[in-house]
């Protein structure tokens, strides 16, 4: 009946504007699109089909990915292109604000790679997040794509006119956006409750257009449309035995509604297509393909209807738009919005740019990325506003900043040097300055040890910080390697092999740091240690080897670009260090001025695409009369977060191998024979001991080397690793389990 319907409609249309007329004239057609998450990807399919077939689409209406969809096809992009954009995308991306570990600072890494939980504390009260995702991946993407139409602030001017539907947090109404800047009303659409964070637009938070109104074809008809081609994708209600648990549940509630709706808008839609999305959820992306293709089927299965409004041999050259993609945009301003507690030189630092900067798509997203990563902001969007002179953009940035400025986090660890602990972090952002963060670790378990910062973020500009940590661990060390750190003057008659060391070293550093392209730091400095040293099991006057103050400077310089600090698949970390301590309280009386040197460089890469390599050289000297026990180099064990002169190192145990100076060589093949779960093979080789860098042949000797066979597991919590290890030097087996972060 609706065929029939139909072919009476369009022969009217056919007779009545002006006879001899050698075109046929035609109503105008209106595309609605309903929202549904990643089903939304078969309306590419149905509109594969309406251009194969010459249809020329008027307007537009959708409605979250509706709305996606929608915006893109108004603005020129052919359902080819979109099939291609969506089979390109990041799907883990689409659905979190994935943040590449490039993208962020070196204090933010560290947040990733020691805390388990993130919450926001406030008034001495645990929250929870609003939602997973600010949704800035979405946005990137979007102002990506529709750079070609940046400066159109009225719908009607696309390509193809076009609005979409968002709902108001505070009211719950439907609000139609026709005007404004395209990828932020797209965004809006399609704002997820609880999945995506709400998109202010002018004054007004805005969510998921769903909520209110999946399917605008009201909207569509005040737009002109004449004839409504509707794409439902939409979930059926479920019966009592398909609705399998909590989840089930809130689907059918959130259902009833537009459903109910439904009933009379199926009515007024003359061509109704309804693909078959029964087994897709709404972040099924990893199966794109698929449901294009059910869009594809549900078209064909109305294809004479469609015919009947096709034939347009001009419809896709009319659809199509020629993206005037440029490599570069010129920024001559940038106008920030919403600025209280930051300043505009951390978000300059932030963004890598400045006004008057030349700078790529991909430079503005990076920027945005590296925004998004530091937690300072509940909400971020921009947009472009023409320059008077036309080849130049003025960038516009709308900045929410984050009323939250205090976290708990919380993390776990077991290792067999510093054993179990727990750690207990708060962090509080602008405290004394803008722009600073003031954090404090405590560790409790085996070992008490903690970690003070205090930093002033001025990004690529001079950032100031202050630092404190305590570092303690009771372990044995080897009689023979005491004697050689000593100076050969350790005389203890009938001495036992090893012995039981307390280990305390407090360290307190004043710095100054200049970071660029959140990968590069150089930093100089103050230095103050305080070494307390003793043995365990020792009862002589002997049994201290230190306890002593010592005051130093330190210059140090960094490059991190390692995509994983735990199980690095690719990038380059870089590392050097000089440290001169010119003071010493000198609790032994020998006391003279020296001073350290530490390097290391690693590289990483992919074999295959399971298979990958990591490569370090480490190296570290003292450079005159070592001072104490505390400033040698010990290597062995594997699992904890080693420090500048405590080295991990395969087939000895911890603190084994050790001297006033070293290098050492480590090669590991990683393979992820499943999705986080790892196989790797490591080897490693090193050359150890008092001065080994006055003998010429230092560089090719090799005194000690070890082999490993090891599982590790990508866990909430960290790493959870397990290390069979074997030294040909001894003959000797060791096994290290290690659980959580390393810190």
């Amino acid at each position: 009946m609706r065929a029939i319907c139909l072919c009476f409609f369009l022969c009217f249309f056919s007779l009545t504007p002006v006879l001899g007329q050698d075109s046929i004239s035609r109503p105008k057609i209106g595309l609605v699109l309903s929202g549904g998450g990643a089903k939304g990807l078969a309306h590419i399919g149905v509109l594969k089909v309406l251009e194969q077939n010459g249809v020329k689409v008027d307007y537009i209406a959708g409605t979250s990915m509706g709305a996606i969809v929608g915006g893109l096809y108004a603005s020129g992009y052919t359902a080819t292109e979109l099939d291609s954009i969506f089979s390109a995308i990041d799907v883990s991306a689409l659905i979190k604000d994935y943040i590449p570990r490039i993208s962020k600072s070196f204090y933010e890494k560290r947040n990733d790679e020691i805390y388990a939980l993130s919450l926001p504390f406030e008034d001495f009260r645990v929250g929870l997040p609003k939602a997973l995702s600010r949704g800035m991946y979405n946005y990137n993407l979007m102002n990506t794509l529709l750079s070609h139409v940046r400066h159109i602030d009225d719908f009607n001017d696309l390509n193809t006119p076009f609005l979409c539907i968002a709902t108001n947090l505070e009211t719950g109404e439907a609000v139609i956006l026709d005007k404004g800047y395209l990828p932020q009303a797209i965004l809006a659409s399609g704002a997820f409750p609880t999945l995506f964070a709400p998109v202010n637009i002018d004054g007004v938070d805005l969510l998921d257009g769903g909520i209110v109104n999946n399917y605008p074809i009201a909207e569509l008809k005040n737009l002109g449309a004449e004839l409504i081609i509707g794409v439902d994708v939409q979930d059926d209600l479920m019966s009592a035995k398909e609705i399998a648990g909590a989840k089930d549940v809130l689907s059918q509630l959130s259902s009833y509604s537009t459903i109910a709706q439904m009933k009379d808008k199926v009515g007024q839609t003359d061509i109704y297509i309804k693909p078959n999305i029964v087994g897709y959820s709404v972040v099924s992306f990893q199966d794109g393909d698929a449901i294009i293709q059910t869009g594809v089927d549900a078209a064909n299965a109305v294809l004479e209807q469609i015919k009947l409004v096709g034939g347009n041999p001009e419809a896709l050259e009319q659809q199509f738009v020629e993206k005037t993609y440029r490599d570069s945009l010129h920024v001559s301003d940038i106008k920030i919005q919403g600025l209280e507690r930051l300043t505009r030189r951390y978000i300059h630092g932030k963004l890598g740019f400045e006004p008057n900067s030349t700078i790529t798509f991909d430079d503005l997203s990076r920027g945005i990325t590296r925004l998004n990563g530091t937690e300072n902001f509940s909400g971020i969007s921009y947009r472009f506003e023409q320059d008077q002179d036309p080849d130049k953009d003025v960038l516009v940035m709308d900045l929410v900043e984050n009323p939250i400025d205090t976290y708990l986090r919380l993390g776990v660890h077991y290792d067999g040097l510093y054993k179990t602990a727990a750690l207990v972090n708060l962090t509080k952002k602008n405290v004394l300055a803008k722009s600073d963060v003031m954090s404090l670790d405590v560790a409790l378990g085996d070992n008490f040890r903690y970690n003070f910062n205090y930093f002033i973020d001025n990004g690529f500009y001079w950032s100031f910080g202050l630092n404190s940590k305590l570092n303690k661990f009771d372990h044995e060390l080897p009689y023979a390697l005491l004697v050689k750190a000593m100076g050969g003057n350790l005389d203890i008659p009938n001495a036992p092999y090893a012995f039981g060391i307390n280990y305390s070293d407090l360290e307190n550093r004043l710095f100054i740091q200049s970071s660029y392209a959140q990968k590069y730091v150089f930093s100089l400095g103050l230095e103050h240690r305080f070494l307390d040293l003793e043995s365990k099991t020792l009862t002589n006057e002997k049994k201290r080897f230190d306890f002593s103050n010592y005051l130093g400077a330190f210059i140090n310089v960094m490059m991190d670009s390692y995509d994983n600090k735990y199980f690095p698949r690719s990038g380059v970390l870089a590392k050097a260090e000089y440290r001169n301590f010119f003071y010493s309280s000198d609790y032994l009386g020998d006391f003279s001025n020296f001073s350290t040197v530490s390097a290391q460089f690693g590289i990483a890469n992919r074999i295959t695409s399971r298979l990958s390599f990591d490569y370090k050289v480490r190296m570290g000297a003292l450079i005159g009369k070592t001072p104490s026990i505390g400033f040698g180099y010990y290597l062995g064990g594997y699992g904890f977060a080693d420090k500048e002169n405590i080295i991990p190192f395969y087939g000895y145990d911890f603190l084994t191998l050790g001297g006033n100076t070293y290098l050492m060589n480590l090669l590991e093949f990683d393979y992820e024979f499943l999705k986080r779960h790892h196989l790797n093979f490591s080897i490693n080789f090193a050359n150890t001991g008092d001065d080994i860098f006055s003998d010429l042949d230092w560089s090719h000797i090799t005194k000690f080397s070890g082999y490993s066979l090891g599982y590790g597991m990508q866990t909430i919590i960290g790493p959870v690793e397990a290390k069979f290890t074997y030294s040909p030097d001894t003959g000797r087996t060791y096994g290290f389990v290690s659980v959580g972060f390393w810190f």
